[in-house]
């Protein structure tokens, strides 16, 4: 098989992506955005427990690989969400998590968006678009003027425009090369099916 030039082959064991970072440099402008439902909650989370909080972020997070956090084991988990610097909100429809939002606000004058979404029963139903213009609110209500995340190929096939949408502009991109989380047993191998397993040993 020839395959035209800029093609590089991803060895056996990994999974790759496409990475693009972006920021944003104000808050929205107006009236906050209503809730699509009576039931929804974005609150702030302090030192969630760790059970809790690592459930809340698979729930979210597995049909796209969300594993750097995973990687870490509990005691690094623990120590990060627990750490001053560390800020989480979670939407909550009625008293279940279904969303969350993780800020990190170590470099001064900034903050990433660590981890940004919903569960897959609340896309598309505007739960989203409330929780960013709730988080946008609040954080540029603190002492930065750059909100930055990065979203890779591997993530909702949304999730570029919605950001866009948002405020927030693409300023980089790289490839994002792993070891497959789903073969280091962080995940289980059904999991985001759209993104194939090709095993070490040539077997998927």
């Amino acid at each position: 098989m020839t395959l035209p030039d800029g093609f590089t082959d991803i060895p056996p064991g990994k999974i790759a992506a496409i990475a693009t970072i972006l920021e944003c440099r104000c808050a929205p402008s107006g009236e906050p955005a209503p809730a699509a439902s009576p039931n929804w909650r974005f609150e702030r989370v302090d030192r969630p427990e760790l059970g809790w909080y690592v459930a809340l972020l698979r729930k979210v997070g597995t049909a796209h690989l969300w594993y750097q956090r995973l990687s870490l084991g509990d005691a690094a988990i623990a120590a990060k969400i627990g750490n001053e610097a560390t800020v989480i909100h979670v939407l909550f429809d009625g008293d279940t998590p279904m969303g969350l939002a993780e800020l990190d606000l170590s470099e001064p004058g900034s903050a990433e968006l660590v981890y940004f979404g919903v569960v897959s029963d609340l896309v598309g139903t505007g739960a989203a678009r409330f929780m960013m213009d709730r988080l946008l609110r609040f954080a540029f209500g603190l002492d930065i003027d750059r909100l930055w995340l990065h979203t890779n190929t591997i993530d909702h096939p949304k999730a570029m425009g919605f950001y866009r949408r948002a405020g927030f502009s693409p300023v980089r991109q790289m490839l994002e090369l792993a070891d497959d989380p789903r073969l280091l047993g962080l995940f289980d191998r059904e999991s985001a099916p759209q993104v194939p397993i090709f095993e070490p040993n040539g077997r998927d």
